[in-house]
């Protein structure tokens, strides 16, 4: 390391992290395709619909996402008695949230 470049700097991380683009980190792909289609299944929706699907999934504990991405993938509509399907989700739910809790690689504990 230079002097010039040591000069001001208290060796700590960097204040900003690495930009990472809305897409991620790989290759743009299609990903314009699939948010055009999320935001066709989920922003235009009419209001009394939305608030059926929220009720129908608050009934179930499942949030609107949830509920409206099982209706658009199976094409039905979940009810209390499927209760394997609907552990199943809850299940995914807590493996994504574990995952989004890895530490930063930076940050030592």
């Amino acid at each position: 390391m230079r002097d010039d470049d040591a000069r001001g700097h208290n060796g700590g991380p960097p204040l900003e992290d690495e930009h990472v683009p809305e897409w991620g980190r790989g290759g743009i792909g299609n990903y314009f395709s699939w948010k055009a289609a999320h935001r066709k299944a989920y922003r235009n929706v009419a209001p009394e619909i939305m608030m059926l699907r929220a009720e129908r999934a608050e009934r179930i504990d499942l949030t609107y996402e949830e509920y409206t991405l099982e209706l658009l993938e199976r094409g039905r509509y979940l009810q209390a008695g499927d209760v394997a399907r609907i552990d199943r989700i809850k299940r995914a739910r807590r493996a994504t949230a574990k995952a989004q809790l890895v530490p930063h690689p930076r940050i030592k504990r």
